[in-house]
């Protein structure tokens, strides 16, 4: 199971959002629901939008909300809340968004296996699609992860 990237309860699919600070504490709120995080963490995470920019929205429709490393973070992990309406973060390239992840590490290195597989996951066009379709938390866990059905 240490192979998997993200947990099954980190993953909140067809949510509604306010805005992007609103689509940062959903996906901030499954890290710190779940062990991952402090609410600090989430609180840093705007933040880090609100001084830099909405650097984190890394593709079209793909925000990947993060802070550095710090207190706030208890252990290293990934969230996502697929939105049922896009949100604008103020991205020319990369707006509206509908897939949110979360990431938290808790030094500078031990999140970079993880960043790694999910930019090979998302460079598939259908992967994409699929995140943004998929109604079963259950069959994104097992996509995202590569888990193999009864093995």
């Amino acid at each position: 199971m240490t192979n998997n990237i993200i947990a099954k309860e980190n993953i909140a699919l067809n949510v509604r959002a306010n805005d992007w600070r609103h689509a940062i504490q959903l996906a901030g709120g499954l890290l710190t629901k779940n062990g991952y995080t402090t609410q600090d963490y989430t609180n840093e995470m705007i933040h880090a939008v609100e001084t830099l920019g909405p650097y984190i929205v890394v593709a079209p429709g793909i925000a990947l909300a993060h802070s550095r490393p710090a207190p706030s973070v208890i252990k290293t992990g990934l969230s996502l809340a697929t939105l049922v309406e896009p949100i604008n973060f103020g991205s020319e390239e990369n707006d509206p968004v509908e897939l949110v992840f979360g990431l938290c590490a808790t030094d500078s290195n031990n999140h970079l296996q993880i960043i790694s597989r999910l930019v090979e996951f998302l460079d598939n066009e259908e992967n994409i699609k699929f995140l943004k379709h998929c109604a079963d938390s259950n069959d994104v866990w097992l996509a995202i992860n590569r888990v193999e059905e009864g093995v």
